[in-house]
């Protein structure tokens, strides 16, 4: 995985009580991925497996990252079965749980508004060695190689934004005829009190494979 120093959080997060944000000021994982197509902002990416770990909230989207930054951070400082720390990575990520139906790109409605949100686990755990969980909301995920198209872009990734970003996203996959294997993320690599014009933000759209 590549290095880069950063301080990691998710975009919007505010009051998060106990999580210490002076403790992610430091050299920090991001995943690794080669790219093997680009356009301006877009990149098409092909990602190593990784392991992550989620927790599935409730609420509205905002709310939603926030809720579950706050139960993973927990589990990485500490709250695990081997009260060990695990090394923050960026970025944080928040999925929609709706699913994607058969007959793809069409989408099954999900019942209430529900998101997954998710940290990278630093590469050198697998599952046998990676702490396990107390809190039975955190769950660890075997995520094997897949490719994205992705979006890159600054400033503050409010609804208006993500929704512009996303648009431009689709359209380029339209163009190239690929087609998404499930509902967009996002991705948010810095703290809340960055500079707009220094924050990284991502959205990544799954490629099905053809």
């Amino acid at each position: 995985m590549r290095k880069r120093s950063i301080l990691l959080a998710a975009a919007g997060l505010a009051g998060l009580g106990a999580v210490s944000w002076s403790a992610m000021a430091s050299d920090v994982e991001t995943p690794n991925y080669k790219v093997s197509g680009k356009s301006g902002d877009i990149e098409i990416r092909e990602y190593s497996p990784t392991i992550v770990a989620e927790a599935t909230v409730e609420g509205d989207r905002d709310e939603a990252i926030q809720r579950g930054f706050r139960i993973i951070a927990d589990y990485i400082f500490g709250n695990n079965l081997s009260s060990a720390k695990v090394a923050m990575t960026a970025p944080v990520t928040q999925q929609s749980s709706e699913k994607i139906a058969m007959t793809a790109p069409v989408t099954q409605q999900a019942k209430g508004k529900s998101w997954n949100v998710r940290f990278v686990m630093p590469s050198k755990y697998t599952m046998e060695t990676l702490p396990k969980p107390v809190n039975p909301q955190v769950v660890l995920i075997e995520v094997p190689a897949t490719r994205f198209a992705a979006i890159r872009f600054s400033g503050f990734a409010g609804q208006e934004t993500l929704d512009e970003q996303e648009k431009q996203l689709r359209a380029f996959m339209t163009e190239r005829g690929l087609t998404e294997a499930a509902m967009p993320q996002y991705a948010f690599y810095n703290a809340p009190w960055t500079l707009p014009f220094m924050r990284r933000n991502e959205i990544m759209i799954e490629i099905a494979v053809s």
